[in-house]
């Protein structure tokens, strides 16, 4: 199964379009530092570029190369965290700006899959994670759920065999500021 792992980290290393299961649901992922990657994803999805998208990261090792500064309340939530969840960062560095918001903000989650973690890791670089659907349509829960026109349109599928363990529901988000202040924007 690691073989598919390794495959799509070189896909995304090349600039490439994945489809992959994450902790809650099927994604599309591309190196989180590609702007042209990134703008293949929004064209898939036929999504506006000026919405954000979620971005994995392996560890906080990993956001700490991303963000200028992590907020203590964000490290204690990551220590606590036993469900899929989206922190708001400020201050993105390092990425590339379609992966960012307007207040140059960026929103990161430390999946609760190994695969996914593994497969950050085997890229060196946090991933692009966006549902596997067209803009408004539900979020495909399993590989049969997803469009046969979303998984023509990438460069490589991960192995379906690996979508054990996901939530089938998308992560919260809470942006957290420097000053510790705390904002539920998805529960």
């Amino acid at each position: 199964m690691k073989d598919t792992l390794i495959e799509a980290a070189k896909v995304l290393r090349e600039g490439g379009v994945i489809l992959y299961p994450t902790d809650t649901v099927w994604g599309l992922g591309c190196d989180a530092t590609n702007p042209k990657a990134i703008s293949r994803i929004f064209g898939i999805k036929r999504r506006d570029e000026a919405k954000s998208l979620v971005v994995l990261a392996a560890d906080l090792d990993m956001i700490a190369r991303h963000v200028r500064e992590i907020p203590e309340m964000a490290i204690q939530l990551v220590e606590v965290n036993d469900a899929p969840m989206t922190i708001i960062y400020p201050d993105a560095v390092g990425l590339a700006p379609n992966a960012v918001a307007e207040d140059g903000s960026v929103g990161i989650r430390i999946p609760l899959s190994d695969d996914c973690v593994d497969l950050c890791r085997r890229l060196g670089r946090p991933v692009i994670s966006t549902s596997a659907n067209v803009s408004g349509e539900p979020s495909p829960k399993t590989f049969a759920d997803i469009p046969e026109e979303i998984k023509a349109a990438v460069d490589y599928i991960v192995d379906p065999s690996l979508e054990k363990g996901g939530t089938g529901k998308a992560s919260q988000i809470i942006k957290v500021g420097l000053d510790g202040q705390i904002k539920i924007i998805r529960a």
